[in-house]
């Protein structure tokens, strides 16, 4: 590796949560640098979610992200000529950020609604353990326990 890592930015809180989260949320959500709308889309999406479900919005958000983070994934790895899907415990920053895709992939994947509206039922339903996010985390987590024959080749 060339050169010095990077050095990790720190993110500062949202204006109306004052919440990190909700930060790494809004700049995922933004497409084209256009922070605003993003912003507008995850707010609005908070509020849905808090006339829904009676309930704070942030402890509905905070419970999703806890429901969908991966604690296992595998990797390939080629031993001999044969490529294994090896499992391997997710780090902490990767963990978020698959969290935090998935919850996006699966929300604008679903159809006739506005961003805001996709995005709360979606987080709605991560919250209550069910919906696209939690099988997707679910088909991961499967496919590492069935691949845990491989895990002595993590070692090499």
């Amino acid at each position: 590796m060339r050169g010095k890592q990077a050095k990790k930015r720190i993110l500062p809180p949202d204006a109306k949560y004052g919440n990190v989260l909700i930060t790494k949320l809004i700049n995922y959500v933004m497409m084209d640098g256009k922070k605003t709308i993003a912003e507008r889309v995850v707010y609005d999406a908070l509020a849905l979610i808090e006339k829904e479900t009676e309930k704070p919005a942030m402890q509905v958000f905070e419970t999703a992200l806890k429901n969908i983070t991966p604690a296992i994934e595998v990797k390939s790895k080629r031993v001999g000529g044969a490529n294994y899907q090896i499992p391997v415990p997710v780090r902490g920053d990767r963990r978020h950020a698959l969290a935090y895709r998935w919850l996006l992939v699966a929300a604008r994947a679903k159809k006739g609604k506005p961003m805001a509206g996709k995005l709360a039922e979606e987080i709605i339903s991560a919250a209550n353990n069910e919906g696209a996010t939690i099988k997707k985390k679910q088909d991961v987590q499967r496919m590492a326990e069935a691949n845990r024959a491989f895990a002595h080749f993590a070692r090499r």
